[in-house]
């Protein structure tokens, strides 16, 4: 009752269950260490906001441009290198195949987080620009990511989605910090290690720090197989469809580590019901300075694109 909760007692021949609704989320281990206490059990998620005992209806994320995620309406594909270099020629190749295809967005990473210090790091500003100018030939709205709350001024200029990456998942300075500054869309993919309640505990900080606007990304865990740069697990699509009403896309890329895999997840992705598809297309694989070996060409998206489309009718939600 000091914590705040109304507790309701229900004495039994074995057991006294005193259920406590209210208050303050607290620690279920701080009550179990009470004297005479059997169990702890937690009925509603820790994650409010995010849960669908909170909102029940899907959130649908809508555009200016009328683009909208999530829902019922029809899954989207966010394309482009890994990150933008300096060629914005091959950048601009890329975003026109994208936009044929039917695609809405255009990723590319201006600042990116790197194992190491002495791969390339981004443009950043410069290439933030490069993303301004191919959206304003094609259309396209822009997804990069934001590694620094220094930087978020200046990405919240160029940006209509800012991703967060996996990294970065439970810097929750950062999280508040977005959370707190903006309104434009947070693409939040999952931690290398992170379970999907630690995944969506980090939604809760930012749409408890003010901004609603949030899409789960699942990219892949680390696991102890080496085949595939990382382990995707699919079935966290219907999983979190059933525990959040929040958008959620896969990042096939990131998941297997090697193009000719990108196209059969994708397609699997799509007809477990994902909102969306974040890939990486490289007009020049072998040349890029950063993930070539995962990036497709145009020409293997706009195969992997073909069958996408024709299974999306069909998708389980």
């Amino acid at each position: 009752k000091k914590r705040g909760f109304d507790a309701h007692v229900s004495s039994g021949e074995v057991h006294t269950v005193i259920g406590c609704v209210g208050g303050k989320i607290i620690d279920p281990r701080d009550i179990e260490l009470l004297d005479g206490v059997k169990e702890v059990k937690t009925i509603r998620e820790p994650f409010r906001l995010a849960s669908r005992d909170r909102k029940s209806e899907d959130t649908v994320i809508e555009f200016e441009n009328g683009v909208k995620i999530g829902g019922a309406n029809r899954p989207v594909a966010m394309v482009g290198p890994c990150s933008v270099e300096d060629d914005y020629e091959g950048l601009r190749q890329v975003a026109f195949a994208a936009k044929e295809l039917g695609c809405q967005f255009l990723r590319g990473g201006a600042f990116k987080p790197r194992t190491s210090p002495y791969d390339f790091d981004g443009l950043g500003e410069k290439g933030l620009q490069y993303l301004a100018q191919a959206k304003e030939e094609t259309g396209l709205l822009v997804v990069t990511e934001l590694m620094d709350s220094t930087d978020l001024e200046l990405v919240c200029k160029y940006a209509d989605v800012i991703q967060i990456g996996a990294r970065n998942m439970q810097n929750f300075d950062l999280l508040k910090e977005v959370g707190h500054y903006t309104k434009k869309p947070i693409l939040l993919k999952r931690g290398l290690s992170s379970t999907l309640q630690e995944l969506l505990m980090s939604a809760e900080y930012i749409m408890a720090s003010g901004n609603p606007n949030v899409i789960l990304c699942e990219r892949g865990i680390r696991t102890f197989e080496t085949s595939t740069r990382n382990t995707i697990d699919l079935t966290v699509v219907p999983l979190l469809h059933s525990l959040t009403h929040l958008p959620i896309i896969i990042d096939p890329s990131h998941a297997t580590g090697v193009a000719r895999l990108v196209h059969p997840v994708s397609v699997a992705a799509t007809a477990i019901g994902a909102d969306g598809l974040i890939i990486e297309v490289h007009n020049d694989p072998p040349h890029a300075k950063c993930d070539g070996a995962q990036s497709q060409t145009p020409e293997m998206f706009a195969e992997t694109m073909k069958v996408v489309n024709q299974i999306r009718p069909y998708a389980c939600r």
